[in-house]
């Protein structure tokens, strides 16, 4: 499937219908893993954006990114792009962890979840890019 394109007019897909796809044609343990992050995602914070980029990465914005989701044979990975500067009591991050940036967590398939602690990250991570977007103005 083209996931540039939908239905039967050939319009440009959305970013939504493009992360539906990708979710689709994985089929398997990384689909399922990366529709639930997305839709915590979304409980976490309802304002936030989904995007397309980088030749087919799903990324989530609001004042600026907060995270990519991107599927390997064995790890559905989230990168947080400023997640070097968020606090993370819970341990999320088992990623990326050398930088100075950015910061990742690798879901494995037998992996659960801690939904309270990533919605928490979450946010911390949307209050970070709005509290220096208003710095900026």
């Amino acid at each position: 499937m083209d996931s540039r394109k939908n239905g039967a007019n050939g319009e440009e897909a959305s970013p939504a219908e493009r992360i539906d796809a990708r979710i689709a044609e994985l089929g398997d343990w990384r689909g399922a893993k990366l529709a639930r992050l997305r839709a915590l995602i979304k409980e976490a914070d309802p304002e936030m954006a989904e995007e397309w980029k980088w030749r087919g990465v799903p990324v989530w914005s609001h004042a600026g990114i907060i995270c990519t989701g991107e599927t390997y044979k064995a790890v559905v990975k989230l990168t947080f792009a400023k997640g070097a500067a968020l606090a993370d009591p819970a341990g999320l991050f088992n990623a990326s962890l050398d930088g100075n940036t950015r910061r990742a967590i690798d879901f494995r398939e037998e992996d659960a979840i801690d939904e309270t602690a990533f919605k928490t990250l979450i946010r911390a991570a949307v209050a970070l890019n709005l509290a220096q977007q208003a710095g900026r103005g």
